[in-house]
């Protein structure tokens, strides 16, 4: 299964991805953007999140 990973050492916080697709990714209690567990991810939204992240810092990784 594809799972979607955010590289927090280059993330800027820019909010982007919790804005196009907040039912995958937020932001945690500790200021780090989170994935969330899901059984399945909805591919359309985590790639529109990977196209509008400034630092490209989202990608996609095989569990």
């Amino acid at each position: 299964m594809k799972r979607p990973a955010v590289d927090i050492a280059g993330c800027t916080l820019c909010m982007g991805c919790v804005a196009v697709c907040p039912e995958v990714f937020s932001l945690n209690d500790a200021g780090y953007i989170v994935v969330a567990e899901m059984e399945a991810y909805p591919a359309a939204c985590v790639n529109e999140a990977i196209k509008y992240c400034p630092e490209d810092v989202i990608s996609w990784e095989e569990e």
